[in-house]
């Protein structure tokens, strides 16, 4: 497998499928690095010279582009911010519920958590 900044990337398909394997990295930024770095899009990773490797990864530190822990730690600090204001997002957060206005009645399950019944006694 190749390694860009210590991540694994998979040998077996093209860079453009493989550099999304890296936190911070999607689709469109995966086809604009490889532009700015001059390699082709359906060469695959294992096909790859070490100057190639090189290359994406200087294109990836010039262009400010935030990958794995930094992006990370910036996320969670945004969040801790967020929390530390008591603003109402920061307090979604924290009570881990939706943050960003979807409805609680019904859905939001991947937010909450696995179903609670409470009983109703008699």
């Amino acid at each position: 497998m190749a390694r860009i900044f210590g991540i694994e990337i998979p040998n077996e398909k093209r860079i453009e499928a493989s550099l999304p394997y890296i936190y911070g990295v999607g689709r469109q930024t995966s086809k604009r690095i490889l532009e700015q770095a001059g390699v082709d899009p359906d060469i695959r990773t294992g096909q790859l010279s070490e100057e190639q490797l090189v290359k994406i990864a200087q294109v990836i530190t010039s262009e400010g582009i935030l990958i794995e822990g930094d992006l990370r730690r910036e996320k969670q600090a945004a969040m801790k911010r967020l929390s530390a204001i008591n603003c109402y997002r920061g307090i979604r957060h924290r009570v881990g519920l939706p943050v960003r206005g979807q409805r609680t009645s019904t859905n939001a399950r991947t937010r909450k958590g696995k179903k609670r019944t409470v009983g109703a006694k008699k």
